[in-house]
């Protein structure tokens, strides 16, 4: 599966708000976000534009790993 190239860290927190996921601060250029669950997970997401396919990999996978959905649903919701 290939990742959109580009892809900026509000449509990310854009598309994680659309799962349930809720921002609950920032520092910086840092976004943490919050599920209640279950299970409760956080996770951080850094305000670049674009982001690095590295860094948009790693989110996606964490969120479908921890929220049993799969990355190709996660993509195509960005």
């Amino acid at each position: 599966m290939k990742l959109p190239r580009a892809v900026s860290a509000d449509r990310v927190i854009h598309a994680l708000e659309r799962l349930g996921y809720v921002v609950i601060r920032q520092k910086g250029s840092h976004v943490g976000l919050r599920h209640q669950g279950p299970p409760v997970h956080t996770i951080t997401v850094p305000l670049h534009n674009p982001l690095k396919t590295g860094t948009l990999h790693g989110i996606l996978s964490e969120v479908a790993q921890v929220r049993s959905v799969t990355i190709e649903s996660l993509t195509e919701s960005l």
